[in-house]
């Protein structure tokens, strides 16, 4: 095709909340990440701001319920990072999100 190429490019899409708001009303509880359906073994860790591991999660689970060792954490942002495979090669993807009680 006269120097044309096909080029591909595989994209995941990982979702989730910005925010959550564990306060009891129901709505917006937990926290978690959804997007690995086709993956197996992700873990999730989840940080304070000061890099503090509070929990360890993966997506099949409920999500983090904002405590630690049963204790309400304050309204803060949090860090997480999320370790899968992908084509037995472990990859990283790491961001922020917020409590808001």
């Amino acid at each position: 095709m006269n120097g044309c190429t096909n080029l591909s490019k595989e994209i995941f899409i990982l979702g989730y909340p910005k925010f959550f708001t564990p306060n009891g009303d129901g709505v917006n509880e937990t926290w978690n990440i959804n997007g690995f359906d086709s993956y197996a073994n992700e873990k999730i860790y989840i940080f304070d701001r000061y890099g503090k591991l509070l929990k360890q999660i993966n997506s099949k689970m409920l999500g983090w319920d904002g405590t630690y060792n049963g204790h309400p954490l304050p309204s803060s942002d949090y860090w997480f990072k999320v370790v899968y495979f992908k084509d037995g090669i472990s990859k990283e993807f790491n961001s922020h999100f917020s409590l808001k009680r």
